[in-house]
């Protein structure tokens, strides 16, 4: 009974917390996201506090001490299954569910889905997807065979090249089957988008889509990386190649600018992210520019292949759970996790002291131990600045209108003024009221003669 009595008593408190954040079409509020304050660490508790913030400086990301993670993935687990029993599925509700991460067995008919490469009703996928994936196999027809013509020679080549550079950690990526498929996909993809063509870094935008739909093929306890492609069955593998196909050209649908040419798109995330940085972490910015560090330098690459040489496989598939349930996620929600990204290695950067020392850093950054739960927290802290920076935008725009409504208002005042002085000009001299209305010819041979009693100019 003691025993019981102590429970009780330790048991946390769990309330709502009306000022906590919601994210887009998430609803979420207690212990998900934080409060929209300026850019801090997020630090997690297991205690419920009513105020987020301490003096410490950092936002407290509460969660209940009775759920343990099992039960939350369990949660998350039973919340797809129902969203997928649906005739129909809500396409809103997929979202708001895959913000946080999709479960492993859930994933990667949720990114079809997210895509828009599947249909919401059950009754018409079969035939779509049928449609689709024949569809990229009659381009391969089509078009693979001028790989080896002069006009595609230049293309090929360099996909060549940069196909067995992909993931050379990874034993999947180094098998002759694999780098083929990834050749067909980018290739054709290539041919098919003559204004931007292959760019170096597309290659690695079709990996995730490979790993997530090769895995509906495999069992659980198999490890994708030491996978023999070849032991799959011919016809799987043509579904994860065209499916990868189309998810890809989803994909860079959002972000061709990035790769077209003098890639316009990314020469401006990168001069907005050092805006944002500039704002959220001064002493890093200023920084950077005492040690000459360009954004460019850095940064580019992070736009250009969505920060996947910077993270582990695993962890860019979470990020993309987001990407893919968030509005824009890889054209301009990747710039705030870029930020946040940066930031989040602020007091390494702060302690090398050179050129040299703070380049490399930012060329290696220590992030092949993060895991799941390293994403979460940069999602929320990306979002949270998303909300800052779009709230403070709008101020400024608000400002700006009423800026140029005042000065609207004083050049109103100043064309009434001249329309004013014109009438009384009109009214003295008649030669001016010949010209307004229209007798242009009379106005030139009787040239401004001022009315009876006056000077003659």
């Amino acid at each position: 009974m003691l025993f019981r009595l102590l429970i009780l008593v330790r048991r946390p408190v769990i309330t709502a917390n009306a000022s906590s954040t919601t994210c887009p079409g998430i609803g979420r509020r207690i212990g998900d996201y934080p409060n929209i304050k300026p850019l801090v660490p997020i630090r997690y508790t297991n205690t419920t506090a009513n105020n987020n913030s301490n003096s410490f400086g950092t936002i407290n990301i509460t969660r209940p001490n009775l759920i343990t993670k099992s039960d939350i993935d369990i949660q998350k687990e039973n919340k797809f299954k129902q969203i997928f029993e649906q005739s129909n599925i809500d396409l809103n509700e997929l979202r708001k569910a895959s913000w946080n991460g999709i479960p492993k067995q859930y994933r990667a008919q949720a990114w079809k889905l997210l895509c828009g490469y599947l249909p919401s009703k059950v009754e018409r996928r079969e035939d779509t997807l049928t449609r689709k994936r024949d569809e990229y196999w009659s381009y391969v027809s089509q078009y693979y065979h001028t790989r080896s013509e002069s006009e595609h020679q230049d293309t090929f080549r360099q996909i060549h090249i940069d196909i067995p550079r992909m993931n050379p950690l990874m034993p999947i990526f180094q098998q002759t089957v694999v780098q083929e498929l990834f050749e067909r996909i980018l290739f054709i993809w290539a041919i098919r988008h003559p204004a931007s063509g292959y760019v170096q870094g597309i290659n690695d935008l079709v990996t995730p889509f490979f790993v997530v739909f090769l895995s509906e093929f495999i069992e659980n306890d198999v490890e994708i990386e030491n996978f023999d492609i070849s032991s799959l069955p011919e016809t799987n593998r043509k579904i994860v190649e065209a499916d990868s196909y189309w998810a890809t050209s989803h994909l860079l649908e959002g972000i061709q600018d990035n790769y077209t040419f003098a890639q316009p798109g990314i020469q401006y995330k990168v001069r907005t992210l050092e805006e944002l940085v500039k704002r959220i972490d001064e002493p890093l910015y200023r920084h950077l520019k005492n040690q000459h560090i360009e954004f460019l330098q850095f940064a580019f690459r992070w736009m250009n292949n969505l920060l996947m040489r910077e993270l582990p496989v695993r962890c860019t598939i979470r990020l993309w759970d987001t990407y893919l349930s968030e509005q824009n996620g890889f054209s301009q929600f990747h710039l705030y996790i870029c930020a946040s990204f940066l930031v989040r290695f602020s007091k390494d950067l702060l302690r090398e002291k050179d050129f040299q020392g703070i380049l490399l850093l930012l060329q290696n950054l220590p992030t092949h131990s993060w895991t799941s739960n390293d994403i979460s927290i940069l999602t929320a802290e990306a979002y949270q600045l998303k909300v800052i920076y779009t709230m403070s935008t709008i101020a400024n725009k608000q400002k700006l209108v009423e800026q140029l409504r005042a000065e609207a208002n004083i050049e109103r005042v100043k064309v009434s003024i001249v329309c004013k002085d014109l009438i009384k000009f009109c009214q003295d001299h008649e030669s001016g009221d010949v010209l307004v209305r229209g007798w242009a010819g009379f106005a030139r041979e009787n040239p401004f003669k001022e009315k009876q009693g006056c000077v003659t100019l």
